[in-house]
């Protein structure tokens, strides 16, 4: 059967982690798997650009022994001064060479802050982008980081307009930097699920905790877990470990 990252029966398990190159990769991937991940994600722009190829891309998937892989694009890391032109053109190398879940970031071709354009002429490019993808064999999930904290209508409209660009599964980036506005997340995650057609990742910085750990019994697709307590690529992903008993034991 085909990896997906849709409609899992639980939210998926997904270490996501960076690397300087294959070997590395590889060795983060056999943790991941010993410690139970049910998926991947890598951040492919962090990668040294030699090793940014078809064959070393198959390489890293084929060690994660059939488990699904979303992939990150960004323009940080090796990405830095490179053309969203070059970026797409990345995307669909990573869809040729077997990820099964490939990030377009909302504001692509027309960079923005809080990652979502407007502009008729970019959209369609992200339109033509996620065909290509698709029929590439790929999923699409389509990403807003904003950053700090939006209040519940802001998060669906961003989340309406990626749905209608064509995403497979929306996902949107806020904060939080009380406890009140956490709660807020909470419930905004269970608006998501009410309002969306399509799967969806809402994840928040800053005040975190809560929303990271429930998020995904309210309605997130997946977990994005860290194989250890405060390594890279970001403290505030929660460890794989501790997440897959929250979630064995959770009602």
């Amino acid at each position: 059967m085909k990896p997906t990252f849709l409609n899992a029966e639980k939210p998926l398990l997904t270490l996501i982690f960076s690397a300087n190159d294959p070997e590395e990769a590889i060795g983060t991937v056999r943790r991941g798997l010993a410690d139970g991940a049910e998926a991947f994600c890598i951040q492919t722009c962090r990668l040294a650009p030699q090793y940014r190829n078809p064959e070393d891309y198959r390489r890293i998937f084929d060690a994660m022994e059939g488990r699904p892989v979303y992939v990150t694009n960004y323009r940080h890391g090796a990405n830095e001064g490179v053309s969203d032109e070059e970026i797409a053109c990345g995307l669909r190398t990573l869809a040729g060479s077997g990820a099964t879940l490939c990030d377009v970031m909302a504001d692509l071709f027309d960079p923005q802050p809080g990652e979502l354009t407007v502009s008729p002429a970019a959209v369609e490019r992200q339109k033509a982008l996620i065909d290509a993808l698709h029929a590439a064999g790929a999923e699409v999930l389509m990403s807003s980081h904003v950053l700090h904290f939006l209040p519940c209508e802001q998060v669906l409209e961003i989340a309406l307009a990626q749905q209608s660009r064509g995403a497979d599964i929306v996902k949107i980036v806020t904060g939080a930097e009380t406890m009140e506005e956490q709660l807020e997340n909470l419930r905004i995650t269970h608006r998501l699920k009410q309002e969306l057609k399509v799967p969806f990742l809402f994840l928040s910085g800053g005040m975190s905790g809560m929303h990271r750990r429930i998020g995904p019994m309210l309605g997130c697709c997946m977990y994005l877990c860290s194989l250890d307590d405060g390594v890279e690529p970001k403290p505030v992903q929660p460890m794989l470990r501790k997440i897959r008993q929250i979630r064995e034991n959770w009602g």
